[in-house]
């Protein structure tokens, strides 16, 4: 859009909107002054650097013509003749052309440099010049004009009368400089257009002229081009029949390698992928880690080979323990965990080969892992969900209710990392942290307390809502009505093992009081929604995807608090293989089979012999106990007369009698009450109507194992019925 056009019957009003399309020019003006001085200084650093490649190009050429070839023997070939004067050819070429540059370079300060500074002088500057005494004579104008009006009405009337002619006086001779300024400021608007571009056009030419000259020269050197051509093929030609000496050489300098042998201050070094819990999941990052055996200190440093550049900030830690990670507790290969003494928490690194893990952990000392699935102790600076982990969450919540819930912002606003890290160290400490009834002290700041709870939820192994079950819950908040969304978590959440449910229970009651005290804090159902999804329902793995499901993990996060003393303090309607999430999937899917791909992607086998054995207790303990948890709900439901609730204990005593539930006994038969095709190795593909047989629990939370034409594999818990 165009400037407005300036008026000269608006000076004398001077009104505001005339003020503002005045401003409007006078920006252009100085827009366009300050692009002419620029331009000039560009004009000269180009004419600078002209003049230094065209003496770098004829220090070249110098170099070119003073080089003689010297060929092997007493003679030489025509073509080899050629190639030696070619030398002096082309020095003679560009010492011709860069007589053309320092020619154009000569032009090229009067043609443009000149002008375009006698155009910021004299017109910008008598502009400028008109606009200072512009202003000077509104400033007059507008004092006398004040100091006329604050004249008292009982003065003589011939003082008045002088007054007013002073006045007039004023604003005539301002409404002349007004005329003026904006005939100028107009003047020099339109004269920019031709003024300011015909000395680049002149310059523009200047350069054609120097390029065709060019041009010409190419010509000319065409046929001296074409013989030297033919002569550097010829000799090509000729180097080929000599190949076989150059190969055999080529081969002996293999068989007898230079090998230099780095001296390194390190006892270890090298590439590693460090995991790095996020929001939505966990990522590996790869570092250049260096480990000196003497101080005990790792550096890490993010750095991307490919991008040759760092990925954050180094970080450096003093080691406490390295301990070889366990193949069946982690999907990567080459695993190890190390702990620090100044960082809490353990750290994750995945080493490039086998042999590359087993050098690592010579240098650090490493040690294989304990092997004791029954251990419920937590250790030193692992976020567990123990008695050392609900000590911590419900210090943290009661610090938070008792003097901080009416807080702005509260969760969302995070503390500063150190002091973070310093607080989880202290409440992580086992001398101190089974002291529950010990208050956090006030110099802790509320914001530093609500990022160290959040901080620990994210240490944890897994997300609290568990990765096999993330999925599910993302399907529940995607149906159709809220009343089957709250159905379906609440059946859900009674799904997950005992710890995970308490603490997540407990969460949500702090939740809801903090979401109650909205008016005050800001912080409503939704707004804890964004910042907890993420961090108790985060996927195994960082894709797209997921993060397009962020919106969902939130409302798993509404539901619950909104609803969390009837998802909690009740057992479900309905056991958890619904048939109303069934047909909801059946639904979502436009009437196509369900899919079979409801867990995480784990490894799975049947444990043989001793492995079996020992593995016994860990899979009573940890993958039936959700299983036998919602058959135990199915079961209280199904009677007529009330039964006592059950404990996770008394499950697990169920579990290790002869006498099981009869909807899992081993050994059972089992009919597909829909089809499903297997995604893995791991699992069965079948057809609705299929019989199983030898059905019993697995390893896998809300899958069952069974065989089918002799093939033993997993099938989905609610895919089937019991025979």
């Amino acid at each position: 859009m165009g400037l407005p056009a300036l008026e000269f019957s608006e000076c004398c009003l001077d009104s505001p909107q005339f003020r503002e399309r005045l401003r409007s020019h006078e920006a252009e003006l100085e827009k366009t002054n300050k692009f002419i001085k620029e331009l000039i200084k560009d004009g000269k650093s180009l004419v600078t650097a002209l003049k230094n490649l065209s003496a770098a190009k004829r220090k070249f050429a110098d170099s070119l013509n003073e080089f003689k070839f010297r060929c092997i023997g007493d003679a030489e070939t025509d073509d080899e003749i050629c190639i030696a004067k070619s030398l002096q050819e082309f020095a003679t070429v560009l010492r011709n052309l860069e007589d053309e540059r320092m020619r154009m370079i000569e032009n090229a300060s009067e043609v443009l440099i000149t002008p375009l500074e006698k155009f910021r002088k004299e017109q910008i500057g008598a502009a400028k010049d008109a606009k200072k005494k512009y202003d000077k004579e509104t400033e007059k104008y507008c004092g006398v004009l004040e100091k006329h009006l604050n004249l008292s009405s009982k003065k003589k009337e011939s003082q008045l009368q002088e007054a007013d002619s002073q006045v007039d006086q004023v604003r005539q001779h301002f409404y002349e400089v007004s005329l003026e300024y904006v005939f100028k400021v107009q003047e020099v608007q339109e004269r920019k257009m031709f003024e300011f571009v015909e000395p680049l056009l002149a310059f523009l030419q200047g350069l054609f002229t120097f390029y065709h000259h060019g041009y010409e020269l190419a010509k000319d050197f065409s046929d001296f081009k074409t013989e030297l051509t033919i002569s550097i093929q010829n000799t090509r030609n000729r180097f080929e029949g000599t190949r076989s000496e150059v190969e055999s050489l080529m081969k002996k300098m293999k068989e007898n390698p230079h090998e230099h042998k780095n001296i390194s201050p390190y006892t270890m070094e090298g590439y590693l992928y460090v995991q790095e819990k996020r929001h939505f999941g966990t990522s590996w990052v790869k570092h250049y880690c260096t480990y000196q055996r003497e101080t005990k200190r790792i550096t890490m440093v993010p750095f991307d080979q490919k991008s040759g550049g760092k990925g954050g900030e180094d970080e450096a830690v003093t080691l406490k323990s390295c301990t070889r990670r366990k193949t069946d507790s982690i999907e990567k290969r080459f695993c190890f965990d190390v702990e620090a003494v100044d960082r809490p928490g353990v750290i994750t690194m995945q080493a490039l080969s086998e042999e590359d893990r087993r050098l690592w952990m010579e240098a650090m000392d490493g040690r294989e892992p304990v092997y004791n699935s029954n251990k419920d102790s937590q250790s030193e600076g692992t976020a567990q969900l123990d008695s050392i982990g609900f000590s911590i969450i419900k210090r943290c919540i009661h610090a938070v209710e008792t003097r901080g819930i009416n807080e702005q912002g509260l969760y969302r606003i995070v503390g500063v990392n150190s002091r973070v890290q310093k607080l989880l160290s202290l409440l992580m400490d086992p001398k101190t942290a089974t002291e529950t009834e010990t208050e956090i002290c006030a110099e802790w700041e509320i914001k530093t307390i609500t990022s160290a709870l959040k901080t620990y939820l994210r240490m944890l192994p897994g997300p609290l809502m568990m990765y096999q079950f993330q999925r599910s819950f993302i399907k529940a908040a995607k149906l159709e009505n809220q009343e089957s969304r709250v159905s379906e978590i609440h059946s859900l959440v009674h799904r997950l093992p005992e710890k995970n449910r308490q603490m997540l229970h407990l969460l949500m009651n702090h939740l809801a009081k903090v979401a109650n005290n909205h008016k005050q804090n800001l912080m409503t159902v939704a707004n804890l929604g964004v910042v907890f999804g993420p961090t108790l329902l985060r996927p195994q793995e960082e894709t797209v995807a997921a993060i397009m499901d962020i919106k969902f993990q939130n409302i798993v996060i509404e539901i619950l608090i909104e609803n969390h003393e009837k998802i909690f303090n009740t057992v479900p309607d309905t056991p958890p293989p619904s048939s109303q999430l069934l047909l909801s999937r059946k639904k979502s899917t436009d009437s196509k089979p369900p899919s079979c791909s409801e867990r995480p992607l784990t490894l799975f086998h049947t444990p043989q012999g001793n492995e079996k054995q020992e593995n016994r207790n860990s899979i009573i303990n940890s993958s039936l106990e959700s299983v036998v948890s919602s058959t135990a709900n199915s079961l209280l439901n199904s009677t007529s007369a009330p039964q006592p609730s059950l404990t996770s204990s008394d499950l697990e005593l169920e579990v290790i009698k002869p006498t099981r539930p009869n909807s899992l006994s081993p050994l059972r038969k089992a009919r597909a009450l829909y089809a499903c095709k297997a995604e893995h190795d791991s699992e069965l593909s079948f057809t609705a109507g299929t019989v199983f047989e030898n059905v019993h629990p697995s390893q896998e939370p809300g899958w069952l194992e069974g065989t089918l034409n002799g093939k033993t594999g997993l099938i989905p818990e609610n895919y089937v019925e019991f025979l």
